[in-house]
């Protein structure tokens, strides 16, 4: 019942936090691997963004995690002929909310198509993860995911 209440109040902000989305170059979507849910990403400027996600973690026993990401993205490393596909490369944490609540820190490696007649984005992302509590750990999570752009 916890999880589904922390779900419940993560999507909440979210949903909030996407009201003033045309503002803020603020997209929305989800993302599919380790962990599976909510994606949000807001750029701070043309070359750096936050990055959230709300998900499940199906290792263990799968519990809720939360994670936030602050990335920079190198536009010129790769050219394509319509729309742009940066590579971005990151630093952030997560928090695993289980009985014994892991606390990492995370380094998102990626590539993220950005369409450019619609306001939508693909991305796939590789995460090495070092895990600091309640034990020094190593891990590894990612996913391919789309978001919706409201700006």
């Amino acid at each position: 019942m916890k999880k589904l209440a922390s779900l419940f109040f993560a999507s909440i902000i979210l949903f909030q936090l996407s009201m003033n989305a045309q503002d803020k170059n603020f997209g929305l979507g989800i993302i599919l691997g380790e962990p599976t849910g909510v994606s949000a990403k807001l750029w701070t400027s043309g070359e750096n963004a936050f990055d959230f996600a709300a998900a499940w973690s199906f290792k263990g026993d799968g519990h809720l995690l939360l994670q936030a990401d602050y990335v920079w993205h190198m536009f010129r490393l790769i050219s394509v002929s319509s729309g742009k596909l940066p590579f971005y490369v990151g630093i952030g944490g997560r928090v695993v909310l289980a009985d014994d609540p892991l606390i990492g820190v995370r380094v998102p490696l990626g590539l993220d198509y950005m369409f450019a007649d619609a306001p939508i984005d693909i991305f796939v992302e590789l995460v090495p993860i070092l895990d600091l509590a309640p034990e020094t750990d190593f891990d590894l999570g990612g996913g391919i995911g789309a978001r919706f752009w409201f700006n």
